[in-house]
């Protein structure tokens, strides 16, 4: 019999109420998380990546309305009580907010931002809360920990503040745990420290990972599956190699191509022209047209929807034709070649 992924989302769907009218910032995705695995969520900034997640978590404000359906080995998630929610959140989902800085409290120190993740969860002495938080500090590698537990956020590198972010997120050994962006701002050095953590903990908890990122090449050695998410959809996913050897999708074929690559010279870095569309005045048809160059009058008119081609599901009408040109389906790769 098949097993129930760990994290099923379907259909979901995130709308702001705005002065101006409701904005739907995710429109219908579906998305597996398996036990143990780390799923890829990639793509530009105002994708509904980081927005998709926080809906699920009840973290989005009272202006977003949020319907579909997530369930959490087997337990839905959406319009359950908010003291139920938050007994699984923190608890049993984990999470890994975009800025340590503005995340953790400024006033409190390290140590006792942890102890309170851990004791709003379990009922433990804080003496042992404390002595907890020491060997989770000790687990993501920041040195000293006994002293560095009575440090304030800001006594810490913005690598360290990442690590006890990813310490507070892991207290209480969840079963699944979101990453919104946790490399953001730091340098390579560090964000492959940040990704090694990552892993550590993902093969010694056995915990399955989301990982959101708006650089494939972040996921490239650390991902097993990819969801690439444009205008508030998924417009491909797969497992990694396949997304990365065949990419379907315009707009994935893109973004692989902006990655740096060490057998160039001193080509130029190409960027995808254009910008992504308001989500207020979404284009009909598919999303990406005014961006593409294979678009036609049916990428103007009708909206694609996920379909499986081979080794990848992919919501192109052009999937075929862009898979037999291979690298350059977009006009800025076009002009870079």
């Amino acid at each position: 019999m098949a097993t129930e992924p760990l994290l099923a989302i379907r259909d979901l769907r995130v709308t702001f109420a705005t002065r101006t009218g409701p904005v739907e910032a995710v429109a219908g995705i579906d998305i597996d998380v398996e036990e143990g695995r780390v799923l890829g969520v990639v793509g530009e900034s105002g994708s509904g990546k980081s927005v998709s997640m926080l809906g699920v978590l009840g973290l989005l404000p009272r202006s977003a309305v949020v319907t579909g359906s997530a369930r959490f080995r087997g337990q839905e998630l959406l319009g359950m009580a908010p003291q139920a929610l938050q007994a699984i959140r923190g608890a049993r989902i984990g999470m890994i907010f975009q800025d340590p800085l503005t995340a953790l409290n400024p006033v409190l120190r390290v140590g006792e931002q942890i102890v309170e993740a851990i004791r709003i969860h379990r009922d433990v002495s804080r003496k042992a809360a404390m002595a907890r938080a020491v060997e989770l500090l000790d687990l993501v590698s920041i040195p000293q920990p006994r002293e560095r537990v009575q440090q304030y956020p800001h006594e810490f590198s913005g690598g360290m503040r990442q690590r006890a972010m990813i310490a507070m997120a892991v207290a209480n050994e969840p079963d699944l745990l979101i990453a919104d962006e946790p490399t953001t701002a730091l340098d390579v050095t560090v964000q492959a420290q940040i990704l090694e953590v990552l892993e550590e903990l993902r093969t010694r908890l056995g915990i399955g990972l989301i990982l959101i990122t708006h650089d494939l090449g972040v996921v490239a050695g650390t991902a097993d599956a990819v969801a690439v998410m444009y205008a508030g959809r998924i417009v491909e996913r797969g497992e990694v190699d396949a997304i990365f050897d065949e990419p379907r999708h315009p707009y994935t074929q893109g973004l692989l191509a902006a990655l740096p690559k060490l057998d160039t010279g001193d080509a130029p870095l190409v960027g995808i022209e254009g910008r992504p569309p308001s989500l207020r005045d979404r284009p009909a048809g598919c999303a990406f047209h005014p961006r593409c160059s294979l678009a036609e009058a049916r990428c103007r008119v009708e909206r694609p929807v996920l379909r499986h081609l081979g080794s990848t599901w992919c919501a192109c009408h052009l999937a075929e034709a862009a898979d037999h040109l291979g690298d350059v389906p977009a006009r800025h790769v076009m002009d870079g070649k």
